[in-house]
């Protein structure tokens, strides 16, 4: 007979256990503490027995037991074992809870880290990763949609910061991608959003490029009367030319100065590849006074904050302003733009050299296997001219055209 409300709030518990029936292979577990267990006994497409759990009553009624038996024996209809799918969504439950957004993203970020990926690159995924954690960070990531994603970018859009909006929106496509490499998610999100931003602005770095206005920086730079070692670091910055990100993580352990070289580990290096800088005179001279002020720290340009991080990446940038240089004039990335432009127009160096100063990476996979070790005469010498002539462009000589100064040079 099928059971009733009526019926099941008179059973009383017994020593053990004990079932009673209602149809279709639903029952009523009743333990010896008092609980009511809602069961149903099924079989498999192959005959095996198997039981399946529905919950306890009377969180779940009468009708609700019944509804989950049909719709349990509908999935064995459809050759569907219930007791397997439950066990699977259980499964799929716990590992959402554990695999949230930002658990998967430390997960990838630490796994870039062990790729050898540039540190400064890793920092600034995991700064990614902040500007996320409160939008979506404790959200399952196979649970994630598309207009969450949409939602957490959105605001830096508005704030027209574009550059912002899609690179966080590109960090937020390669956690998903990690996730659908190690089964824990199935799709990317992102890919639905193609086109939902505004379209990014071309992003050009300002920099001084006149010979005249060069001198003018560099003796404003020389006027400089904040932090010691930002001023260093920006009279630093127009003799190497390298990437601001690589100057800031400048450690002491990689500069030799008796041989005049600072070697960059191919771990910080955008092109992956370690990157030797020929250092001037005026380049060793700053180095061996930077060393009076940081020489007993790791980094040669630390934060003011701890000696144990890095400078911050704004700080070149904020000095410039100070200078009175807007963002529009001069960033800290404009000495490499200064530097490609000047030595290039001189005639005097190869642009296989400059290039190779640079450190851009060449497509050519043999013809890049080459050059590494290539020009490194010339630059040497291409480094004491730079050095040089930056000096005579301080002291005024900006005004003689500058192929004019080179002629009758060697």
């Amino acid at each position: 007979m099928p059971l009733t409300d009526s019926a099941i709030r008179v059973l009383k518990p017994r020593d053990k256990a004990y079932k009673v029936a209602d149809e279709k292979g639903l029952y009523l577990l009743v333990t010896p503490p008092g609980g009511r267990l809602w069961k149903l006994k099924f079989r498999t497409a192959v005959g095996a027995e198997k039981k399946l759990s529905l919950g306890a009553y009377p969180e779940i009624s009468l009708k609700d037991a019944r509804d989950l038996r049909d719709r349990a024996r509908s999935s064995l209809a459809n050759g569907i074992d219930p007791a397997e799918r439950k066990r699977r969504e259980k499964q799929l439950a716990r590992i959402n809870a554990d695999n949230t957004f930002s658990a998967v993203a430390k997960s990838y970020i630490e796994k870039n880290r062990r790729d050898g990926l540039a540190e400064a690159t890793v920092q600034k995924r995991e700064w990614f990763l902040r500007l996320l954690e409160r939008a979506i960070g404790s959200r399952p990531v196979g649970e994630i949609e598309p207009y969450e994603v949409l939602d957490a970018v959105r605001p830096y859009e508005a704030a027209k910061n574009e550059e912002k909006a899609h690179r966080t929106l590109q960090f937020v496509g390669q956690v998903f991608r990690y996730a659908i490499a190690n089964q824990l998610a199935k799709s990317d999100p992102t890919r639905d959003l193609r086109g939902a931003l505004v379209s990014r602005k071309p992003k050009h770095h300002a920099a001084i490029l006149e010979p005249k206005r060069v001198g003018e920086l560099l003796r404003a730079i020389d006027g400089y009367e904040g932090q010691p070692i930002t001023k260093v670091a920006l009279q630093f910055s127009p003799l190497v030319f390298v990437r601001p990100g690589e100057l800031r993580h400048a450690e002491w352990s990689e500069i030799d100065l008796d041989a005049a070289v600072w070697r960059i580990p191919a771990t910080k290096m955008k092109g992956r590849l370690e990157h030797a800088v020929p250092l001037a005179t005026q380049a060793v001279a700053l180095l061996k006074f930077a060393r009076g002020l940081t020489g007993s720290g790791r980094y040669v340009f630390p934060s003011i904050r701890s000696t144990k991080m890095p400078m911050s990446e704004n700080t070149v940038n904020a000095a410039l302003r100070r200078l009175g240089y807007s963002g529009d004039e001069m960033t800290a990335h404009g000495f490499r733009a200064m530097a490609s432009t000047l030595l290039n127009e001189s005639g005097k160096w190869s642009p296989d050299a400059i290039e190779r100063a640079l450190a851009h990476k060449d497509k050519d996979i043999v013809r890049a296997a080459y050059h590494r070790g290539a020009h490194w005469k010339e630059r040497v010498e291409m480094a004491q001219w730079w050095a040089d002539y930056l000096d005579s462009l301080k002291v005024g000589a900006s005004i003689i055209p500058i192929r004019a100064v080179l002629s009758g040079d060697a």
